[in-house]
């Protein structure tokens, strides 16, 4: 299966997929979105990585440190709202825009309460909806958080959250003193825990004009659906990253601009070029379910 399919990477400011541009997987090159919400800018690695854009790095050295040498992916981000948001209220998970409840493989509810105890004990959500979500808290669901000062210019983007060897937990300027007045363990595990507790989450305040650092990543592949960081209370979206499987005989190698189809919609790109290259939705093709070794 695996060489039927490459690994097509976006990442936008919507669900609209129109607003996407392709991620630069595995590059020091971060992709930049600015909306009235947020400034933020993204990196994506996958270690084996064989996807879209063609030519893109395998690998990433971020995968031989010591922290990650046995995680499979990384979502790295620098966020700089520009209003204020609970910390009750944003969250970040998955998405998908179709029922999988017909799908799900015996022992789902097992394996994922298995999830939970190992991996993301406040992740919480509805897999037998239309459109099926699982959310977690982002103050106890991101493996990394690092909490910045206040910048001058929250429009001004930056490609550190590409850094090689990952980011690390704690604090950058008064960050620190940020975090220690809200009482905020200085161990990644020990601050998830921390938030897990009832009331926590509405103690901090993503404050608008400040800057955060997160990173999520783990051993497993699961590239199937949409990668989300949302306000559940408003529902207003701050980023949106699809992983999209595109047959292999869809893809012009020789003209990789073309339009090729995706179950996810138009998905625009070339940040690795300065070029707009596209996966746009044609219709047609066959539905699938990837697992980890369909990726090339």
């Amino acid at each position: 299966m695996a060489e039927k399919y490459l690994l097509c990477v976006t990442a936008g400011p919507s669900y609209d997929t129109s607003t996407h541009h392709q991620v630069s997987v595995n590059t020091p090159h971060a992709t930049h979105i600015s909306t009235d919400l947020c400034t933020v800018s993204i990196s994506v690695r996958i270690q084996n990585y064989h996807g879209l854009p063609h030519g893109s790095p395998s690998t990433s050295p971020y995968f031989s440190h010591a922290p990650h040498a046995h995680d499979k992916y990384s979502i790295s981000f620098r966020l700089v709202p520009k209003k204020s948001v609970p910390g009750s209220a944003l969250v970040f998970g998955n998405d998908l825009d179709h029922p999988i409840r017909d799908r799900l493989p015996p022992g789902f509810g097992t394996a994922f309460n298995i999830f939970k105890w190992a991996i993301d004990p406040g992740v919480d959500g509805d897999v037998h909806a239309d459109k099926p979500h699982l959310y977690g808290n982002a103050l106890s669901s991101l493996n990394v958080l690092k909490v910045g000062g206040k910048v001058d210019d929250s429009s001004k983007h930056e490609d550190d959250a590409g850094q090689e060897k990952g980011i690390e937990e704690g604090g950058e300027g008064d960050g620190e003193k940020f975090r220690k007045e809200r009482n905020v363990p200085g161990e990644a595990a020990a601050r998830k825990k921390w938030y897990l507790g009832d009331g926590r989450t509405k103690e901090w305040e993503w404050e608008a004009g400040r800057v955060y650092w997160g990173d999520f990543y783990n051993p497993y592949l699961d590239f199937n659906g949409k990668y989300v960081l949302k306000n559940k209370d408003t529902g207003e979206v701050y980023f949106v990253i699809v992983f999209a499987l595109i047959p292999r005989d869809q893809v012009d190698k020789k003209e990789e601009g073309a339009s090729i189809e995706s179950p996810h919609g138009d998905l625009r790109g070339g940040v690795a070029t300065e070029e707009k290259k596209t996966c746009s939705d044609g219709g047609g093709q066959e539905e699938f379910q990837p697992k980890a070794d369909d990726l090339d």
